[in-house]
């Protein structure tokens, strides 16, 4: 199942507007902003897929059931491009467990590249609900390994990946290699273009180097 959330009309992409924007990304505190701002939308979307259960709560004057989260889910994301994104979704579950790794384009002398995982940080998965972010969907190389490399702390029951900007052949190869079954994708857009660098085109530029400063 695969949500664009870019494609109905609301706030979603104003911000993302402003971290696609030239000339308003180079301001670093705004885009980190804007990333966690997609990320407490994201996390407030997703949470309408999530399972409730009723709960009684007592209030000063009485007593009322409101349905709550049945389980919290287990949050994820891939450093460092990652980091706001996944701010902005714990803002929202802000009782969730989390998980971290640590992945990198390793480039050869002629520009091809391998993904590799140096670390990775997780709690159980086995039978949660898992919530890979990253913000940059290119080739999706990199969020199968993530994916994978977690799995051996557990077999999640369904996971979802939440990604700001998606190219559409990144989209086909999550399709290709995970199980459709137990996978959700959370899109703020999808475009067309993947150049031979894996970049994705309009898209937005090096997400990591527009937070944090370029990288040596």
């Amino acid at each position: 199942m695969v949500y664009n959330l870019g494609k109905k009309n609301s706030l979603l992409n104003q911000f993302l507007s402003e971290l696609r924007d030239e000339k308003i990304q180079t301001d670093r505190m705004r885009f980190r902003k804007n990333l966690e701002r997609l990320g407490e939308i994201f996390a407030y979307e997703l949470s309408k897929k999530l399972d409730y259960e009723s709960e009684e709560i007592i209030t000063p004057l009485g007593v009322t059931n409101i349905p709550l989260l049945k389980e919290q889910p287990v949050l994820a994301t891939i450093f460092r491009a990652g980091i706001p994104l996944h701010q902005g979704m714990l803002n929202y579950f802000d009782r969730a467990d989390n998980a971290f790794i640590s992945a990198y384009r390793k480039y050869q002398k002629n520009e091809k590249f391998d993904i590799r995982i140096e670390y990775s940080s997780s709690p159980d998965l086995e039978n949660r609900i898992l919530i890979i972010s990253d913000v940059m969907l290119a080739s999706g190389a990199s969020f199968v390994m993530a994916y994978k490399e977690l799995l051996t702390n557990g077999k999640p029951k369904h996971t979802h990946f939440v990604s700001a900007v998606a190219s559409a052949e990144g989209v086909e190869y999550i399709k290709k290699h995970l199980p459709s079954t137990k996978v959700s994708l959370w899109l703020g857009a999808i475009d067309d273009e993947l150049t031979a660098k894996s970049y994705i085109v309009p898209g937005l530029g090096d997400a990591g180097d527009l937070a944090y400063g370029i990288k040596k």
